[in-house]
């Protein structure tokens, strides 16, 4: 499985009235740990997608375990535990720093898409780097 932490301080933004990371916060977490993980492997979005390849998002889930609040840091750890095919799922787990429990756990599945917009395999470029990375 390939993983990497990416840290996040929680802003009085982030929060809603009650002083709780408002709900659609996490997909935007999601995003920013997706990025890090790819970039870490050496896969980052602007060199990928150079290449004519695209990763939409095509489904996204979260479930909220515990509330995040106002100036608490939380790690977000994505990670890749499944060779893609036609798709690529990574799967998230949201934890407030130093604490072991998650407080949100969800994933994201892509489509692998041309620069034409039409749907391919895994491309190779992709599977080496995972394969490499695992």
């Amino acid at each position: 499985m390939i993983s990497f932490d990416h840290r996040v301080k929680i802003f009085y933004k982030d929060v809603d009235q009650m002083g709780i990371v408002y709900y659609s916060r996490y997909f935007e977490y999601f995003e920013e740990a997706r990025t890090e993980l790819l970039a870490s492997i050496g896969l980052g979005v602007t060199d990928v997608e150079k290449k004519g390849i695209m990763l939409p998002v095509i489904s996204s889930h979260c479930d909220y375990l515990k509330g995040a609040r106002f100036e608490q840091n939380i790690i977000i750890r994505a990670g890749i535990s499944t060779e893609p095919r036609s798709k690529l799922q990574i799967d998230y787990s949201v934890f407030i720093e130093d604490e072991k429990e998650p407080i949100a756990t969800g994933y994201t599945e892509h489509a692998f898409v041309n620069d034409k917009g039409a749907a391919v395999r895994a491309p190779n470029m992709i599977l080496e780097r995972l394969n490499q990375k695992a």
